[in-house]
């Protein structure tokens, strides 16, 4: 073997121990989907769906949608592996301008306002865990102060580097897996068992096939949103081809295992008119369990869950940003990365508007208004799929999606109801977030000047 053959291999392989493990893509898409929404959503399921199995069936419906969203993602980014998510497939698959849109929503607030809410929601946790740390001051600043030290330390350690990273992301979302299955077997084991059956009967088929369970499943998809997470660092991950596939398909399972667990035992330790239109179910469900500390015990689960959420979203959201700057010379200054390889300067960039968010308290209304935009987007990718298999069928797929074409098929359907229930029952927020995505079009025109980056945008139909 010669000499600059040796230097290649050694090259090439201090480049893969630089990126990141199976293990860590996995960690960030679990961390992701596990928010604050499985904790919150089972109060206002029960008041319409008064059955434990339906009530069940209603997660694992959620996890089989996502799962099907999982999959076909991995077949694009098998087949199309660059990191940026929607920014990168829809660019591929239909035109810059529409993968753009897609990454402006990601690069201003897709990301921003869900973490500034994480971050808030942590701050509420943590002052219910521990009432008596800074008690001479008011709850607001309380849970504000928290809230900003938790985006700005998490921001600190992503800028130090992707093995500093990595180890956050695994550890703190190993220990919300420890601590969601430690309490599921905790509640199964010591909680008081309810009258309730998780044996299927005839009126669940009425409550399946209800508007109730319809509109239930909307808030659930919610609740599995993050399933995407790993396409975004595509860039990052050692060996995309074939680990991204397994790491989507792992962390989708072992969230629905956990979801659908999770309300098994919310609704075989307490009674559902104890929870019915209650937001802290797990708080309630915890006192049932663990007596009068279990709802401060469960708000300090709760709050170790969303660091991990927090650091998911951190991470991910500026590596669309730094795509965005890679390929228009306009916002190229998002592009620059450190020794270590991380996007400083887009990182910054998001920590400055989680911070307005968090003074503000806009970002309620700012994730109100983004949904119809994020879920818009999710479709055209997943239909992406279809679109790619009719019109580049020899396009190199390493991965190909399960049970095709029926598993994109569900997740469009389910979708697809998710966008009328959206435009029917929220119109306003989802003409601003079509108006955003729109303004996006102007950011785009200025931006877009020809450079050294622009080919990369281009879908291989267009390079071709």
């Amino acid at each position: 073997m010669s000499d600059q053959t040796s230097t290649a291999l050694s090259d090439q392989r201090s480049i893969d121990l630089a990126k990141v493990s199976a293990v860590t893509a996995t960690a960030i898409t679990v961390a992701d989907m596990i928010g604050i929404g499985v904790f919150t959503s089972l109060g206002f399921q029960v008041r319409g769906i008064p059955s434990a199995f339906s009530l069940v069936m209603l997660w694992v419906v959620g996890g089989i949608t996502a799962l099907c969203g999982a999959l076909s993602y991995a077949e694009l980014a098998a087949a199309l592996p660059r990191s940026g998510g929607e920014y990168n497939f829809l660019s591929r698959i239909y035109h810059p301008a529409v993968g753009f849109l897609a990454g402006w929503i990601s690069a201003t607030v897709g990301f921003a306002a869900p973490i500034a809410l994480a971050a808030m929601a942590f701050g509420t946790y943590f002052v219910g865990a521990f009432p008596d740390v800074l008690a001479g001051v008011s709850t607001a600043t309380r849970e504000l102060a928290l809230g900003l030290a938790l985006a700005w330390i998490v921001s600190l350690v992503h800028l130090t580097g992707l093995r500093q990273s990595s180890l956050f992301q695994n550890i703190s979302t190993a220990i919300k897996v420890v601590l969601i299955a430690g309490f599921i077997v905790a509640g199964f084991t010591f909680g008081s068992p309810q009258p309730v059956s998780f044996a299927p009967s005839v009126q669940d088929v009425g409550y399946i096939l209800s508007a109730p369970f319809a509109i239930s499943l909307v808030f659930v998809m919610y609740s599995y949103s993050g399933w995407n997470a790993a396409t975004y660092i595509i860039n990052e991950v050692r060996d995309p081809e074939r680990t991204l596939p397994r790491s989507l398909l792992t962390a989708t399972l072992i969230v629905l295992t956990l979801y659908v667990a999770l309300n098994a035992v919310f609704l075989y330790t307490t009674p559902m008119a104890k929870m019915a239109g209650q937001l802290n179910v797990a708080q309630i469900a915890g006192a049932h369990i663990f007596g009068d500390t279990g709802g401060r015990l469960v708000a300090a689960v709760i709050c170790i869950g969303l660091v991990s959420a927090v650091s998911a979203m951190i991470w991910i959201g500026p590596r669309v940003t730094m795509v965005i700057g890679e390929d228009l010379p306009g916002l190229r200054f998002f592009a620059r990365v450190t020794r270590a390889g991380v996007p400083a300067p887009a990182i910054l960039f998001q920590l400055a508007v989680i911070t307005v968010l968090l003074f503000t308290q806009s970002f309620e209304a700012v994730i109100d208004y983004i949904q119809f935009s994020l879920t818009v987007c999710t479709f055209l990718a997943v239909l992406g799929v279809i679109v790619l298999r009719w019109t580049q069928p020899e396009l190199r797929r390493p991965y190909r999606v399960w049970a095709y074409p029926l598993t994109p098929v569900v997740f469009l359907l389910v979708t697809g109801f998710m966008l009328y229930f959206l435009i029917t029952q929220k119109p306003m927020q989802s003409l601003a977030g079509a108006l955003t995505m729109v303004a996006g079009l102007l950011v785009f025109a200025v931006s877009r000047r020809r450079g050294p980056g622009q080919d990369a945008m281009l879908s291989p139909a267009r390079k071709a």
